[in-house]
């Protein structure tokens, strides 16, 4: 007859459970794994495939009684870790959708918007054909399958039970959200620009020919060589959008550091 202990249940269940904690939370809220049309039962089951599958290298877990008030702050912990990896990732697909809403807005299709699953919200047309690309673009290079192998190693890099994230991570997590700013604007910034140059050659025609009417021909010509100049664009998006990835990648661990003891 088997018979265990409960100090025996309570280290498979430190075992399994803080871990899932982390991963559930990670796929609650990264792309492309948060996408509201990935169901709730696809990503649980995703979640614990992913922990039995790594679960038998993982760092040793701290003993502790997972009912505990201790138990409960490191599952606190670990979920807050994972929501925070999760938005790291988040906010690079949100420099691709700044960039998308500048270019629409320059080029006069601001008010033209559709509904976003990803977001949850009405977004110009303009950022959800861009965002849809980046992230077909991340698919393609396997961003997924890097996220989960970065998520992997998070377990080694900020352990269970062990890990106390030093202030200075926020403080990088929230510098990062200025980088992504400045990686938005960098990526609208050629297309900006021509349509920049032309409503500025607009306005001299204006005062040139007053009689002419800007409504009738700026709106269309706006357009237009907006599509013209988002169309030379893209052949040369994936560049910037690999590297600007792979930064993404890179700061998931990259932003946080642990405690000293």
């Amino acid at each position: 007859m088997i018979s265990l202990t409960s100090a025996q249940i309570d280290a498979w269940i430190v075992a399994f459970f803080f871990p899932l904690t982390r991963i559930l939370a990670v796929l609650a809220s990264a792309p492309p794994f948060s996408n509201p049309a990935l169901p709730m039962r696809i990503r649980l089951i995703l979640g614990l495939a992913i922990t039995l599958a790594i679960a038998p290298i993982l760092p040793a877990m701290p003993a502790v009684n997972p009912a505990s008030a201790a138990g409960l702050l490191i599952l606190a912990q670990e979920l807050i870790i994972g929501f925070a990896m999760g938005f790291t990732i988040r906010l690079v697909f949100s420099a691709v959708d700044l960039a998308g809403t500048m270019i629409g807005l320059q080029m006069g299709l601001g008010f033209a918007t559709s509904y976003d699953p990803q977001s949850a919200g009405q977004t110009p047309v303009i950022a959800e054909f861009i965002g849809l690309l980046a992230l077909l673009t991340f698919m393609a290079l396997n961003g997924h399958l890097l996220l989960i192998a970065t998520l992997t190693h998070s377990f080694s890099a900020l352990p269970v039970g062990n890990a106390s994230l030093a202030a200075a991570s926020w403080w990088n997590l929230s510098n990062w959200a200025a980088v992504i700013f400045s990686s938005g604007l960098l990526l609208a910034l050629p297309i900006v620009v021509a349509l920049l140059v032309t409503n500025l050659a607009l306005a001299i025609l204006s005062r040139a020919a007053p009689q002419l009417n800007l409504i009738v021909i700026g709106f269309p010509l706006t357009i237009t060589l907006g599509f013209i100049a988002l169309m030379l664009a893209l052949s040369y998006l994936s560049g910037p959008l690999q590297q600007l990835f792979e930064y993404g990648l890179e700061s998931v661990l990259g932003n946080f550091s642990v405690a000293a003891p």
